[in-house]
């Protein structure tokens, strides 16, 4: 009887353990969530865009991580970056799923790589700078900016071809040395922070310390400037500091604002330049991506400043909150928050 109660209390201990091991989340245990958790408060399954979350944490400088999680906020695939890569304190940390399955991470002053899932690296190219975006184009080549403390010497974008070679650049300082823009100095020149290739050739650049996203042709050459001062009062130049415009298929446009701006997330028509959404939430500050869904929603990154915990959140045309993780008991402070940018990747 000894025995048998013996192997019983073995086989509970087993399998009990087991279970602990695929907990991931406070979601999916009666355990209290302890700092660093994933904790998704809001879940609105009828109402969400249903897909995975792919997003860097940077809470633990060693411990960073590209993470992707469920809906409930398990953890379903991670990978941990190497300190090696990690040259200079990290002001961009990005990573986005390509078209082939694999992973392009942006780490700032060092440079970009390509990872499998299995954390093989594909593919990289070190460039201390480089800092907050790069974009895999169709034709293989890979663009991406600089803006990280940048002189106006510097170079604000490249697109480099799979060996490294630099096949096309852009330089404000061709463009933009005159007022208001010539003695502007925060972090940088100009802290270009988001660069887009679009469908007509042209390229889209976010300029944070011109308040401003410019589209240039081939040659460089800007075609249309959108200068958000032109949307809304500020007292201040710059006083919005623009992140992550994105252009839709509709010929629409939406941009991150910051500081001055009564609003958050912004979208607008590319044509006219009207505005057609407008998104606030009290309390939130340092909106850093907002990207459209294909069922209307939009996610959005940043920091709740009554709770100083960084978030990601899903919210409805009509501005409803249907999904919304935070990274647990882990104070911001005045740092721009742990969260970068964030992808949902449809199942």
């Amino acid at each position: 009887m000894k025995l048998v109660k013996t192997l019983i209390l073995a086989f509970t201990l087993i399998i009990t353990g087991c279970d602990q091991n695929k907990k991931n989340s406070p979601t999916e245990t009666e355990n209290e969530p302890v700092a660093g958790d994933y904790v998704v408060d809001v879940y609105e399954s009828d109402r969400v865009f249903p897909g995975t979350t792919l997003f860097t944490d940077n809470h633990d400088p060693e411990n960073m991580r590209v993470v992707e999680v469920d809906m409930d906020g398990n953890i379903i695939w991670e990978f941990k970056v190497p300190q090696t890569w990690l040259i200079q304190p990290v002001v961009g940390f990005d990573a986005e799923l390509l078209e082939n399955g694999n992973i392009l991470i942006v780490l700032s002053n060092t440079g970009l790589y390509e990872i499998d899932r299995s954390g093989n690296v594909i593919w990289q190219h070190l460039d201390p700078k480089c800092s907050h975006d790069a974009d895999r184009l169709d034709n293989g080549n890979t663009l991406y900016v600089f803006g990280n403390s940048d002189v106006k010497a510097d170079t604000c974008v490249k697109e480099v071809d799979i060996s490294g070679n630099i096949v096309w650049f852009w330089k404000a300082i061709e463009h933009y040395n005159e007022s208001p823009y010539k003695d502007v100095l925060y972090q940088g020149w100009c802290h270009s922070n988001a660069v887009t290739r679009m469908e007509n050739g042209h390229t889209l650049i976010s300029i944070r310390n011109f308040d401003m996203t410019v589209e240039v042709d081939e040659t460089g050459n800007p075609v249309r400037e959108f200068q958000w001062q032109d949307l809304y009062p500020a007292t201040d130049f710059p006083a919005f500091y623009p992140h992550e415009p994105e252009i839709h298929t509709d010929n629409t446009m939406m941009v991150c604002l910051q500081v001055q701006s009564p609003y958050e997330v912004v979208e607008i028509d590319k044509g006219s330049g009207n505005v057609l959404w407008e998104y606030h939430r009290d309390h939130f500050r340092t909106c850093r991506d907002a990207d459209r869904l294909p069922n209307g929603n939009v996610l959005i990154v940043g920091v709740m400043t009554d709770w100083n915990e960084s978030v990601i959140y899903e919210v409805t045309p009509d501005k409803e909150i249907v999904w919304e993780l935070r990274l647990y008991d882990t104070p911001v402070d005045r740092q721009p928050g742990y969260f970068f940018k964030a992808q949902r990747i449809a199942l």
